[in-house]
């Protein structure tokens, strides 16, 4: 199972990885708090103190116009939010 999605890069994001040494990315809806930590841990090499999810559901919109109704829908995801061991980063932009 591929535990991480993506990660997310945001502007509040980015400020928190720099104050408070915490970081965001998607993962898997059907992931725990403990596969989470240890797909981190192994993908980028970094000690993991804490982990917080979040549900996300998929938000429906319906709007009216000439042509007609048209009706959409955001996709549902899960968010994790690992804070690292002080002194440790993830770097993003760095393809090394």
């Amino acid at each position: 199972m591929n535990v991480i999605i993506k990660p997310i890069i945001t502007e509040k994001m980015t400020k928190d990885g720099e104050v408070f040494n915490r970081f965001g990315f998607v993962v898997d809806k059907k992931a725990n708090k403990i596969q989470i930590k240890n797909a981190i841990e192994a993908s980028y090499g970094v000690t993991v103190e804490n982990v917080n999810t979040m549900n996300y559901r998929s938000d429906r919109s319906v709007k009216y116009t000439k042509s007609g109704l048209i009706v959409g829908k955001t996709n549902a995801y899960k968010k994790a939010v690992v804070q690292l061991k002080e002194g440790e980063a993830i770097d993003f932009y760095n393809n090394i």
